[in-house]
């Protein structure tokens, strides 16, 4: 895609050099065709690497839960092996969310993603060799809840780092790259490696995991040692922070939150982007399925094929709403595409399924959500703009806590509210969600973005000498 150059008067990438990325526009060089499409050339294998790693990550999605019930997969009781596989490993991924982040600002975005790999790989042959054959319900929530500390610092680390490495113009660009292969990974892809396996390759459950570890293990090594790009190999704090690499900055970023009031906004808006997400598709079984009171109006293979309908779409549409907030503007595709049009679509999704009673009408409106979930895409971009190189780690870490915020607060609410509201009133919070975020984000600015680039171009044109005012 084009780059958006920003406005003359825009301030540039506070602390982050673009040399190296953008050599080739600068020197009227005609781009790659990797920059072409919205990824940096030396991010390649990167976006590689998190796509392998997620697809052995998501490999356990669909059965992992049911294994841990079985006598071969440490035999749990149904409540335990839920408890162990969504609870503990959610809290996990939350906390880690943050930390890939913060950490990045200590050590760099390279280390970080190896200390994720190799924490992944550690606690995984544990997990497999160690606490399931124990058959101990302590062990395996203990290991398993620490495992879930390991991708997001591995992922969420390589955000980081194609953020603050990118020229300002191809950061929606590269945001919908990265949720393209993160997604396309886990769940996508992870799960259709694990049916393959199960099924037609006939693997067992536990080797099915195995396979999943070779996965992960291929792809950390992609991405932690195939990216030689030079900003993710040192703090990504810039030279105005006294000792950057100490470890108080862990704990000096939070207060971001209340230095720029912006982030909280920013942080909010993405744990309302996917919550819904996460809470229709815990909510769907009885509410759509043969679960529900009146037994509903799918198969079970049809709401599992709903929300791999769902997902398909906002694959897709990630790619496209990355380009394209970069020419509309990262704020206003967040407010109107991801807000506003999320905000429309959640209420409609369940209510016409609900009057309609069929299948089709349903995967209609799943793909109309899930392509304008993408719409939060720009987010990704806009975050760690809007703040000097200092606070650009503990942004991404209010975005990134966000990301992993969005699993808790959906299914909760779904348990909180459906026995009072039912799933129509589970619907309208959501949407209500959206509407709120919708007002929020509009205070999620910057004059890097490309929407305000264009609001300041025409004054700056008639005017050169005068600084214009974003």
């Amino acid at each position: 895609m084009a780059q958006q150059p920003p406005a003359p008067d825009t301030p540039q990438d506070d602390g982050v050099p673009e040399a190296g990325l953008n050599t080739d526009q600068a020197s009227g060089h005609h781009r790659t065709w990797l920059e072409r499409i919205g990824i940096p050339k030396p991010l390649f294998w990167g976006f590689v690497g998190v796509l392998i790693f997620m697809i052995g990550d998501g490999v356990e999605i669909t059965y992992l839960t049911d294994y841990l019930k079985r006598p071969d997969g440490g035999g749990l009781p149904g409540s335990q092996a839920t408890f162990a596989t969504v609870t503990i490993y959610g809290l996990a991924v939350m906390i880690a969310s943050w930390f890939s982040g913060t950490l990045s600002s200590i050590w760099g975005p390279r280390r970080v993603m190896w200390l994720g790999a190799a924490w992944w790989i550690v606690f995984e042959v544990l997990f497999l060799w160690v606490a399931i054959p124990s058959q101990s319900f302590a062990l395996i929530v203990t290991v398993y809840g620490i495992r879930g500390f390991a991708y997001p610092l591995f992922a969420y680390a390589f955000l980081v780092w194609a953020q603050v490495a990118s020229p300002v113009g191809m950061r929606g660009s590269v945001a919908g790259w990265f949720w393209f292969v993160f997604t396309g990974g886990l769940p996508t892809l992870g799960a259709a490696v694990a049916a393959l396996a199960i099924g037609p390759l006939g693997m067992s459950l536990h080797a099915t995991l195995v396979l999943s570890l070779v996965l992960v293990a291929i792809g950390a090594a992609i991405g932690c040692f195939g990216v030689r790009e030079p900003h993710g190999t040192r703090p990504i704090a810039d030279e105005t922070v006294e000792n950057p690499t100490s470890f108080k900055r862990l704990f000096e970023g939070v207060d971001i939150l209340w230095r720029d009031r912006r982030t909280i906004s920013g942080g909010l808006t993405r744990i309302v982007n996917t919550a819904p997400e996460f809470g229709f598709f815990a909510m769907f079984p009885f509410t759509f399925g043969p679960q529900a009171v009146d037994g509903g109006f799918l198969t079970a293979a049809q709401v599992a094929a709903l929300s791999s309908i769902a997902y398909a779409a906002n694959i897709a549409a990630n790619l496209f709403f990355g380009v394209f907030g970069d020419y509309f503007g990262w704020q206003r595709t967040v407010t109107w595409f991801g807000c506003v049009g999320c905000a429309i679509a959640t209420p409609l999704w369940y209510f016409a399924s609900i009057a309609s009673g069929s299948f089709a009408v349903a995967a209609a409106l799943g793909i109309v959500y899930g392509i304008l979930l993408a719409g939060f895409v720009p987010l990704s971009a806009l975050m760690p703009s809007m703040v000097p190189g200092k606070d650009k780690g503990s942004a991404l870490a209010v975005l990134n806590f966000g990301a992993g915020g969005a699993a808790f607060l959906g299914p909760i609410t779904v348990y909180a509210l459906y026995p009072f509201v039912g799933g129509g009133g589970v619907a309208i919070a959501f949407g209500l969600m959206y509407v709120l975020v919708a007002f929020l984000s509009t205070t999620v600015k910057d004059p890097s973005d490309p929407g305000e680039a264009k609001k300041t171009r025409p004054a700056t044109t008639a005017a050169p000498s005068q600084p214009a005012v974003g």
